[in-house]
């Protein structure tokens, strides 16, 4: 076991010298005082194991002024034992040339600005992954927001003041500019708390890279932002289902006083189909033919077609009653890449939340209350009558249980708010009764 110079001190290691595998770091045991193991086949390579559980692999070596350096390749558990063997052999490779690789590292840090490692970001695999309808908001969120208040600074100035500065700006709207679709970017806590989330990811990519230091992570991370609030607003009233549907009937029928319809037929189909399925809004307004099965009364969405399947890979499975069969039957029809509901000649996608705030209003529907509470209305619904989380997780497409739980707990609370109105109902008669007497 080779000694390592201050201010590093460690003890011998009780598995020796040995190559280091993901095998080999799984049994290693968390010591009592700081230790390092080194890789018996490349030299310089090691993995220092840490009282607290952080655990790092290290390169070290001597400079060309016969200095030694230790240079952080990764924390173990971010990176696999492979790659970091590879970035070590790159270190030693450039040792090799009479290079500095923490000189190097370092210099390369200090020249990095935001706007270059949110550009190396965005040129990633780890980005490039996304869907693309998430790569799209993103974009938004970096052009209209991250890179103008953000993107000037070194990677090595990102403090908690630079990014809480940053998350107020953004809250209260204060900076007025464009993003790359060249729309007027908008303010408000929501868009900073999802902002700032994706500038945390951004950093985590970059110190994965080692191109961004732990203080710059744990500077965007200390920042608080809040929570967001959950969208509880639904369709309470069974009668207001009862106006959604005549509303929806009434628009898109010309009338004298409306010789064109308020609404196209099929944005109310793609509305009333959202409602009865509790799909989400993208997965109705991208459907394509493809994944409709008629004859089985099925929409199979596969994994890069809706929001969990990235996470999941799992194809998410809707089942459609004779209602929702007969709405997809009256449309136009088309190929097996062909939309079910088409959206107007130059858009790229069908628009429903401006229509859907006209319906809204001439329904009389809760203010506030959004596509997306259609959604939580049907998956309300379905627990009130009974169904488990499992159902409502399977229903509505969750990826984890918790989310589908708070609907039971809302419709226990529900029950719970009945009973005692009954109750109370009851014990008014009571008390009247005995009164009389």
């Amino acid at each position: 076991m080779r000694p390592v110079a201050e201010p590093w001190v460690y003890q011998e290691v009780e598995f020796g010298m040995a190559r280091i595998t993901k095998r080999l770091l799984d049994a290693a045991q968390t010591p009592e005082a700081r230790q390092v193991l080194w890789d018996d086949t490349l030299k310089g390579y090691g993995v220092i194991l840490r009282p607290s559980g952080v655990h790092s692999f290290v390169f070290s070596y001597r400079n060309a002024r016969n200095r030694k350096r230790n240079i952080t390749v990764a924390k173990v558990g971010t990176i696999a034992p492979e790659l970091a063997r590879r970035r070590a052999e790159e270190f030693r490779a450039m040792l090799l040339q009479g290079r500095d690789p923490l000189e190097e590292k370092q210099d390369a840090r200090d020249r990095m600005s935001v706007g270059g490692l949110i550009d190396a970001y965005c040129a990633s695999p780890t980005f490039r992954a996304k869907r693309a309808s998430t790569q799209y908001v993103d974009h938004k969120r970096i052009d209209g927001h991250l890179r103008p208040l953000l993107g000037g600074l070194r990677v090595d100035e990102v403090t908690m003041p630079a990014v809480e500065k940053a998350f107020r700006s953004i809250c209260e709207g204060r900076h007025a500019g464009k993003d790359g679709t060249n729309s007027r970017v908008r303010g408000g806590e929501g868009i900073a708390r999802s902002s700032i989330r994706l500038f945390r990811a951004i950093l985590n990519w970059g110190y994965k890279a080692g191109s961004v230091e732990w203080d710059a992570v744990r500077a965007a991370r200390n920042v608080e932002i809040g929570r967001d609030g959950r969208r509880e607003i639904i369709l309470e009233d069974p009668a207001a289902y009862a106006r959604l549907w005549p509303t929806l009937d009434r628009m898109v029928t010309p009338d004298i006083d409306n010789p064109a319809p308020l609404l196209r037929p099929l944005v109310a189909d793609a509305i009333r189909l959202i409602a009865l399925t509790g799909a989400r809004r993208g997965e109705i307004a991208g459907l394509q033919w493809r994944h409709v099965d008629l004859a089985k009364g099925l929409i199979v969405l596969p994994p890069d077609r809706h929001k969990t399947g990235g996470k999941t890979g799992e194809a998410r499975v809707i089942g459609l009653p004779a209602l929702e069969v007969e709405i997809l039957r009256r449309q136009p029809g088309g190929g097996p890449d062909e939309p079910v509901f088409p959206p107007l000649p130059g858009h790229a996608k069908l628009y429903l939340d401006a229509p859907w705030r006209k319906v809204r209003l001439a329904a009389g529907l809760p203010a506030g209350i959004g596509l997306h509470g259609l959604r939580h209305t049907f998956a309300s619904y379905m627990a009130m009558q009974g169904a488990q989380a499992a159902e409502i997780m399977a229903a509505l497409g969750h990826k984890d249980m918790s989310t589908s739980q708070r609907y039971i707990h809302w419709a226990n609370d529900r029950r719970q708010a009945l009973a005692e109105r009954a109750a109370a109902t009851i014990t008014g008669a009571l008390t009247a009764t005995e009164k009389a007497a």
